[in-house]
């Protein structure tokens, strides 16, 4: 069976980075041979910075966010039994990951299955992956709209979401996201939120008006920033309180 494929996080943006670059250094080479090399500097340099940006947001994508959802992962150190939800699954990346950690639990996926989050994202890639890394037997995936999820309150032990919720729009709408996800968290259950810039904050204060425990927001570090450190990925960890 072929190894497991995650594909890339937005690849049309990548594209378009990519011709931007080439653009930039089409039109430096040009000048320099046109005009001096002096004049061709600025875009042959805007060029090289640029390209520096992507293949650094290349490696979060293809390599960092994988190192870093396994460092977060064996940080709760897990029983084993478990029931997870994993909010934007895409090509199971985190599912597969959780999944390995739950030899006797159940790792849920739920999507929209957007192409233009990630590359040949759809149920059966999610499913192929968990066959090729060998967790098929734990692994479920469901069509949902995150906004309204299809579970009953109090499902899940653990809910997490890599790099999703900030691609809802609007701050009222991704804040019925983080409501849905803490409705389905089970009494001194975890939710744990990786997402883009202030994101997480805003999410931080939603829980807060839930009154959600433990709630920390932090950098992941430069294994997860898109393209600098201006564009980091901040983890949320929060707790629902034990039932009285």
């Amino acid at each position: 069976m072929p190894g497991a494929r995650y594909g890339v996080d937005a690849p049309y943006g990548f594209s378009f980075v990519g011709l931007v670059v080439v653009g930039f250094w089409v039109t430096g080479l040009v000048m320099a041979v046109t005009v001096d090399l002096v004049a061709a500097l600025p875009a042959l340099l805007a060029g090289t910075l640029l390209a520096g940006c992507l293949a650094l947001s290349l490696h979060t994508s293809l390599r960092g966010k994988f190192l870093v959802w396994r460092d977060v992962l064996d940080e709760l150190d897990l029983r084993g039994d478990e029931r997870l939800l994993d909010l934007g699954c895409g090509r199971g990346a985190v599912l597969v990951a959780a999944a390995r950690r739950l030899p006797r639990g159940r790792a849920v996926g739920v999507d929209l299955w957007r192409g233009l989050h990630q590359s040949g994202n759809s149920p059966a890639a999610t499913l192929r992956n968990a066959r090729a890394e060998g967790v098929a037997d734990r692994v479920h995936v469901h069509g949902g709209d995150l906004r309204r999820l299809p579970y009953a309150e109090a499902s899940f032990d653990l809910v997490g979401s890599s790099l999703t919720v900030h691609t809802i729009f609007g701050a009222d709408t991704r804040a019925q996201a983080i409501a849905e996800a803490y409705r389905v968290l089970r009494p001194g259950g975890r939710l744990l939120i990786a997402d883009l810039g202030r994101t997480p904050r805003e999410y931080a204060a939603v829980l807060a008006r839930l009154d959600a425990q433990d709630i920390r927001v932090r950098s992941l570090g430069w294994r997860a920033w898109w393209g600098s450190p201006w564009v980091p990925t901040r983890l949320l960890t929060a707790r629902k309180p034990d039932a009285p």
